[in-house]
């Protein structure tokens, strides 16, 4: 399965909407990995984008992952 590494950015003040563009696929982590850090290294500093690595079998399914509403975790007292 590849890797596909997205820009993902949200209009500001809609954190819930996402727009994803593909930027590359790989075969391998590592490379895939390698590729997104130099890419968040080479953002500007009022760039709000988020550089995401997805595994998955297609893009379709990446895509899918990365909109999923996923509410934040919930931290115990304990955990803190």
């Amino acid at each position: 399965m590849p890797y596909y590494v997205f820009r993902m950015t949200s209009p500001e003040g809609m954190e819930l909407v996402k727009n994803l563009e593909l930027i590359n696929e790989f075969e391998k982590f590592r490379e895939a990995k390698l590729f997104a850090k130099q890419q968040r290294a080479n953002q500007d500093a009022d760039d709000t984008a988020i550089i995401k690595v997805m595994f998955a079998d297609n893009q379709l399914s990446a895509e899918e992952q990365l909109l999923a509403y996923r509410e934040k975790p919930i931290v115990m007292e304990h955990e803190k």
